[in-house]
């Protein structure tokens, strides 16, 4: 009732209804751990889609088994997943230092070094300007991915680090900061980089005339071919700029139609300088020309006969070079220190892949993913370069499962297995389910044969590989079709793009394989490549296990999941009858939610479910060391592995 009632009347007062509502958790964001062609590495980056991915992680690639298991995935139904970029071991970060002056004399500014290795980085460049700003200690930062077109602006930002836009704080800001390049100060007593390009001084806009043919002449020392080439700036035809902006825009488009006929793809671009009064000249040449040609240093000369020089404020004008490259920059006017960014031979090896969890590299770099549910390594059963049946001797995919596998059970997931390359035949696989895998749990399910699937970097070749994304997509398909407790199997769990697979088994050879708990992989007649296996690792006949089957298993993990994050309000709660009693009602609508959608055996909720939290859970001990216990159990549906249909003659039968 309200605490203090002042007059007489009616008070009215809502109450808490004790409703909480539990929603349930997605059943199908698998994780992908493995070596791409670029991308962040040792962080988890989320995908919707395989167009996210050659966004992030480059595309498909060769050398990279991930890139073909992710385009699988969605191929096969798959709607989000993570992904980890684990880099080659002996791959290099690209690097680039600024200086705080220009003719190599200045203090190292701005150290840059890509946020992960590869000659991927070779292709970004870096612009510094000082536009807007009157601070001497702050700057604009520009940074921009020619491969891709995505460019990240920072700015204002501040060598001072006492204020709040410190470089360093805002460029390598986990959120907010650059996905590309992280940067540090190597030298604390530098001052802020010398901006790119060639800056000149503030123009009277009065002083451009265009009574006579005024010339430059731009020399760049590289690419060759560019040198001392004549550019009109203004003639007697052409129309007096009224605005810093306008002669930018004239300059650009004059001396681009002249460079471009010098060397194919050479050119500029003119942008207003700092003051906003004059000009500044950044090279703009296509990468293809050279490797440095974007780090360019630009010299502005007389033309002839009459020179826009003095015009246009360029007499002694800053230079610089034209754009800090990344990887490939030469030590030139504010420009040092460059490491080229380099891919390496070396595709992760063990180690590489389970990772360190003090580092969150490799698959723990997972621990910042909120959410997984399904985990995939293809790298773990890597082929050798040389022989696809032949596994890559650096890497032992039981010492990778068992450490995915712990990881899995500490993350309520589902790890998927794929056979190794050379587990080719019936019989090797046999052997291998038997002996050859070690781990063994609940937790995963292990599939065979590889798959056959057109490689588009190979003319739709058909090309091996591991089944784990094909599975994954499927497992994510009869989620959304029919729920997390239908086995991901049968005759409606087509493998799209399936061509074909390694070894094309006959039922008697199914047949000694299933009652080891290995899923096949089958190609019949009319539905083509299908899931004909639904058990986890402990899914032999001999162990009777209670988590035999595939769904099963999920469906646990599922409500496990579920609960656990939906009765997060209970904690600190006052631990007694009223309590239990809205645990119970909760608990129990969600349970009732998946009873009307099929998910258990039995006719009524009875049968079908129980939850049960009261005294007989939790004692009055239990309750005098904080503790609630809540029982939920659940009958679980199992899959109809084997179907008997019984013939019978029936012969000489008379009408009563």
């Amino acid at each position: 009732m309200p605490i203090a009632p002042t007059y007489p009347g009616v008070y009215i007062e809502e109450l808490s209804s004790g409703v909480r509502t539990i929603t349930g958790v997605a059943t199908s964001i698998t994780a992908f751990v493995g070596y791409t062609a670029r991308g962040l590495d040792n962080r988890a980056q989320r995908i919707f889609s395989f167009a996210d991915y050659e966004r992030s992680f480059g595309g498909l690639a060769s050398n990279s088994e991930v890139s073909y298991t992710v385009q699988q995935f969605f191929d096969n139904g798959g709607s989000e997943a993570y992904v980890v970029r684990v880099p080659k071991s002996d791959g290099v970060a690209a690097t680039i230092t600024s200086l705080d002056a220009a003719g190599g004399a200045g203090k190292q500014a701005l150290a840059f070094t890509a946020l992960s290795k590869g000659a991927w980085a070779n292709n970004l460049i870096i612009d510094v300007d000082y536009n807007g700003i009157s601070d001497i200690k702050t700057f604009n930062l520009t940074i921009t991915d020619q491969a891709t077109n995505a460019v990240e602006t920072f700015g204002p930002v501040t060598m001072d680090t006492s204020q709040s836009n410190y470089v360093v704080s805002v460029v390598n800001d986990p959120d907010n900061g650059s996905q590309m390049v992280s940067v540090a100060v190597p030298d604390p007593t530098a001052g802020r980089p010398v901006q790119t390009g060639v800056v000149g001084g503030d123009i009277t806009l009065t002083d451009i005339k265009n009574d006579k043919e005024y010339s430059l002449k731009f020399t760049f020392d590289t690419p060759a071919g560019i040198a001392a080439v004549q550019v009109t700036f203004i003639g007697a035809s052409d129309s007096v700029p009224g605005s810093i902006a306008g002669v930018c825009r004239l300059l650009e488009r004059k001396a681009n139609a002249v460079l471009s006929q010098t060397v194919l793809g050479a050119g500029i671009h003119c942008v207003p300088s700092a003051s906003g009064k004059g000009i500044r000249i950044l090279a703009d040449n296509s990468p293809t020309l050279l490797t440095s040609s974007q780090d360019a240093k630009i010299t502005v000369a007389d033309g002839s006969p009459n020179s826009a020089l003095t015009m246009l404020k360029l007499s002694a004008p800053g230079v610089n070079v034209g754009h800090y490259r990344m990887g490939t920059g030469r030590t030139l006017l504010a420009q040092s220190g460059a490491v080229a960014g380099a891919d390496g031979s070396q595709l992760p090896q063990t180690a590489d892949l389970i990772g360190d969890p003090a580092k969150f590299t490799g698959i723990y770099a997972l621990d910042k993913v909120d959410l997984f549910n399904l985990l995939s390594i293809p790298d773990a059963t890597r082929a050798s370069a040389s022989d696809p049946n032949r596994l890559d001797s650096t890497v032992d995919p039981n010492s990778i499962y068992a450490a995915a596998m712990a990881y899995c059970q500490t993350r309520r997931a589902f790890l998927l297995i794929d056979a190794p390359p050379n587990v080719n035949t019936p019989d090797k696989a046999v052997d291998w389910k038997s002996s050859g895998l070690t781990v063994h749990d609940s937790y995963a399910a292990a599939y065979f044969p590889r798959v056959r699937v057109p490689d588009p970097l190979n003319n739709f070749q058909l090309r091996t590989f591991a089944p784990s994304g094909v599975v994954a997509g499927l497992y994510a398909r009869t989620d959304s079709s029919r729920g997390v407790w239908k086995a991901p199997a049968g005759v409606d769990a087509s493998l799209v793009d399936v061509q074909s697979l390694v070894y094309k088994m006959n039922d008697s050879e199914n047949g000694a394989i299933n009652p080891l708990g290995l899923n096949c992989l089958r190609t019949f007649p009319v539905y083509g490549s299908v899931c004909w296996g639904g058990r986890t690792l402990v899914g032999s006949d001999q162990e009777g296990s209670q988590w035999k089957y595939v769904p099963v298993r999920r469906l646990a993990l599922y409500i496990e999941e579920s609960l656990f994050r939906g009765t997060q309000w209970v904690v600190f709660e006052p631990n007694d009858e009223p309590l239990w009693a809205q645990i119970r009602l909760n608990l129990t609508a969600f349970m009732q939610g998946l009873f009307r959608q099929g998910a258990f055996q039995g006719a009524t909720p009875k049968d079908a479910y129980l939850v049960k939290c009261d005294h007989d859970t939790t004692t009055q001990d239990d309750v005098n060391r904080g503790v609630v216990n809540i029982l939920v159990g659940f009958a679980p549906l199992k899959p109809a592995e084997f179907v008997y249909i019984q013939i019978q003659q029936l012969a000489g039968q008379l009408a009563a």
